[in-house]
């Protein structure tokens, strides 16, 4: 199994979860996140002062698939994040060794 995090543009989460969502992908955690990259961050006038917003806010979407959807996914992701501009995100995949649902006790593929 393998636990894919994508940090994402706020306004496109919406395009993310319906595409995941067409392609079967039944389960998300979603959470709010701020960060930096090469951007750095930018600066931003408030009331005629200038000042520096180190972190962005960014979302991060979180899934967990078996080992044969993972390229599928992860196209996805790309397919429906990509702007083109700087500050786009990243896709980041782990290894996953187990997973249990607690309700049922199943593990591994069965606790999806």
């Amino acid at each position: 199994m393998k636990k894919i995090e994508a940090i994402v543009r706020h306004y496109k989460l919406e395009d993310v979860k319906n595409a995941l969502s067409e392609q079967g992908v039944s389960g998300m955690t979603i959470t709010e996140v701020r960060g930096f990259g090469r951007q750095k961050g930018h600066t931003e006038m408030y009331r005629g002062t200038e000042y520096a917003v180190d972190f962005v806010p960014k979302v991060k979407v979180e899934v967990v698939i078996d080992d044969d959807r993972l390229q599928m996914v992860v196209d996805t992701i790309l397919k429906a994040a990509q702007t083109g501009q700087i500050g786009d995100g990243k896709v980041f995949v782990s290894e996953l060794t187990e997973t249990i649902r607690i309700r049922t006790g199943e593990t591994g593929g069965e606790a999806l």
